[in-house]
């Protein structure tokens, strides 16, 4: 019998941002959301590959996300689909943010987003952008890697 309540269902998940940046620590965040953003995200038309986060005033922000407007629905009620959004972490967890953003010149990045227990949540992670041979390095290590399950495939 499996337990529903730590299973989640990924809507978007951006994985231009692992060959981009080097991942350091993850977190799990929130979302402030109106009514047809969590219709269309339900429907995964979110893109996160241009996405950061700020902290600002003490709060986290989500900007240059896509959630595409809700077709279901007319312009009145839907939302403007690169508009900022809240993030919703904890007030420790915001400070330990500041602190790594600001004086190790660190990014928030998103790295994906689900669905957990009826919720739509973010993982957001502080990521150290790679130079271009570490860049070069990561795809070298894919074709390796690719080359090598190849070879035990045969045998």
């Amino acid at each position: 019998m499996s337990d529903k309540s730590d299973s989640y269902k990924v809507v978007s998940d951006n994985r231009q941002a692992r060959f981009l940046y080097e991942i350091l620590e993850t977190y799990e965040a929130g979302i402030e959301l109106k009514g047809t953003e969590v219709k269309s995200i339900r429907e995964g038309k979110v893109n996160l590959r241009d996405g950061y986060a700020l902290i600002r005033d003490g709060q986290a922000w989500l900007l240059n996300v896509n959630v595409s407007p809700y077709q279901k629905t007319t312009d009145y009620f839907n939302h403007d689909p690169r508009r900022t959004r809240r993030l919703l972490l904890h007030k420790q967890e915001i400070r330990k943010l500041i602190g790594k953003v600001e004086q190790q010149g660190l990014t928030l990045v998103p790295l994906k987003m689900y669905l957990k227990k009826g919720l739509v949540k973010v993982s957001i992670a502080l990521g150290k952008g790679k130079k271009l041979h570490d860049k070069r390095e990561t795809i070298k290590e894919r074709q390796d890697k690719r080359e090598m399950s190849r070879a035990m495939k045969r045998y």
